[in-house]
């Protein structure tokens, strides 16, 4: 999606993002401030923030309550959060986990009584559903760092449910795709489904409970969603499900602020969110890639695509076995980031080498997830992505509330000797993977992406694009990708040439090409603040409905 474009009105907004061009996006330019979305309300609302004199934190909690009303089964009220944000006036990046916890009742004994023989955690259901930790994450970032004040904030997401959103293009086709899911849930499909029916394109969707639900919010704080009503109504719902939510595990839930974990590579410090995100993985990624010539192997050449998915394999095995809770981990960051272990992993990886026999890697989903990014003129950044998981999550619309509940609780193994093994009041396994790339102690890049296990192959490539081949933001989202799965399977979008498709299939990859701008390879954004004199160039993904803008 051009990021430049100007759009007046709702409708024309949405209608816009869902018809991207062939052609390279052009950045969004402007010396003073920047901001990119999931969507093109909310980077319109998160600009104006920033032009009434709010800072990027303000703009981007905006942003984040604007998203949970126009990507409604992407994010949301019911769904948990993670964030950067470098202070100016400090010199420091901070992080946020507003990730919520398994249910005080919850039960590995309960959970196989259901799932028999598949030795799995359900994917939907009751049992997905641990704390929203977003709209408290909201609030805590707002008060520590924020200058507009709850109530501000929130207004425009208000606005906006109240008046109906507009349905583009792409928001139909989502909805049409989750037609059999919504149909399980009275609540979701009586509001997504209205009349029994996805709603068309240029149709406007009515969220009336969740207006409701935002006003309550925007009048009596966050504990309106952890204490009273909205609490009561979300327990409810869980149990009905036979959930494990408790009233106490609402009321005693707290984001934690915590010391983002860092690497050195190639000149820059790159930061990330620590477990139980996965953030890890995509740092370990970048150490085992730090020896390669990657710029002289040329961007997407069958040297740089297999030595990238063989980094992928490597750091996915690690993340796969050690990433939990970190109170539940058996070991640490700084032992998973050993630069001499990983340095002689990295000495596994031949460029010229074929594809490994292996299950090793990440697995095929495609889950639901918003990023934002704001920098404002006084040079602070916020690196913010929010999530459902799987489009519309548990699949749970709470009665009377509009709100959808998240299945991070999914990410649970019922495996006894695995750290991420079910338990009470226990953080999952997060693919959430916000991203700050700094030069010389400054902020040079804020960048994050929807796509689950995915994150971290998207992040990386649009990283590579700017720092080694010279990419513009802009460009570096709209550049091809390469998705690794188990086994020989990579997927790799069809501009990738035929010849680079036709190498590694010699190599012994089973090569899955995918045809125009699927969401499976992620909707990065991105936005880069140039060390030389503060201009900021932001970016968006035409691969979902993203949208970027400066001034």
């Amino acid at each position: 999606m051009r990021a430049t474009i100007l759009l007046s009105s709702l409708l024309g907004l949405a209608a816009c993002a869902s018809t991207p061009s062939a052609e390279v996006g052009r950045d969004a330019q402007g010396p003073n401030g920047a901001v990119t979305s999931g969507h093109p309300l909310a980077t319109e609302a998160g600009l104006a923030v920033l032009r009434d004199g709010g800072n990027a934190m303000d703009a981007a909690i905006t942003m984040a309550a604007v998203l949970s009303v126009a990507r409604p089964h992407m994010n949301g009220l019911g769904g948990d959060l993670f964030l950067l944000y470098y202070d100016a006036a400090s010199a420091r990046v901070y992080a946020l986990n507003a990730s919520g916890r398994s249910g005080s009742r919850a039960d590995v004994a309960r959970v196989r009584a259901v799932v028999g023989d598949t030795g799995r955690m359900p994917e939907t259901g009751g049992m997905t559903v641990t704390v929203p930790g977003a709209v408290r994450g909201w609030a805590a970032a707002l008060e520590r760092f924020g200058t507009v004040g709850w109530e501000r904030a929130l207004a425009p997401a208000v606005d906006l449910a109240q008046r109906g959103l507009p349905v583009s293009e792409r928001l139909a086709e989502d909805l049409a795709a989750q037609r059999t899911k919504l149909e399980r849930n009275a609540e979701a499909a009586r509001t997504y489904l209205p009349g029994g029916q996805p709603p068309e394109a240029g149709s406007v969707l009515r969220q009336d409970d969740l207006a409701t639900t935002l006003a309550r919010l925007q009048a009596n704080g966050p504990d309106e969603l952890y204490r009273g009503e909205t609490a009561r109504l979300l327990v409810r719902a869980v149990r009905e499900q036979h959930g494990f939510l408790e009233p106490r595990d609402l009321a005693d839930y707290a984001p934690t602020w915590v010391e983002p974990i860092t690497t050195a590579y190639r000149g820059l410090t790159v930061a990330t969110a620590p477990p139980n995100s996965q953030g890890v993985m995509l740092l370990e990624i970048l150490r085992l890639l730090e020896r390669f010539d990657l710029a002289q192997m040329g961007h997407n050449s069958p040297n740089y695509v297999h030595t990238l998915a063989e980094a992928i394999r490597y750091a996915a095995r690690d993340r796969d076995t050690s990433v939990a809770d970190p109170a539940a981990m058996r070991t640490t960051v700084a032992r998973l980031l050993d630069l001499e272990r990983l340095t002689a992993l990295s000495a596994g990886i031949d460029p010229a080498g074929r594809a490994p026999a292996t299950e090793d890697a990440d697995g095929d989903d495609h889950p639901n997830t918003v990023y934002v990014a704001a920098v404002d003129e006084a040079g602070n950044v916020v690196s913010l992505i929010q999530s459902l998981f799987h489009s519309f999550g548990s699949g749970i619309v709470a009665p009377g509330t509009g709100i959808v509940l998240h299945n991070r609780g999914a990410l649970f193994t019922l495996d006894p000797t695995h750290p991420n093994v079910l338990a009470p009041e226990k953080r999952p396994y997060h693919t959430l993977t916000p991203v700050l790339a700094l030069r010389g102690g400054r902020p040079w890049l804020a960048f994050g992406t929807p796509g689950g296990d995915g994150q971290t192959h998207t992040l990386v490539q649009v990283l590579h694009n700017v720092l080694l081949f010279d990419m513009t933001p802009q460009a570096a989202i709209d550049a091809p990708r390469l998705r690794r799965y188990a086994g020989t399977r990579i997927a790799i979008e069809d501009r990738v040439p035929a010849r680079v498709r036709r190498a590694l299939e010699a190599r012994g990859y089973t090569v899955l090409v995918r045809h125009g701008w699927t969401a499976e390879f992620g909707g990065a954004q991105a936005i880069l603040i140039d060390p030389a004199n503060g201009a900021k160039r932001a970016g968006a993904d035409r691969r979902r409905e993203g949208f970027a803008d400066a001034y």
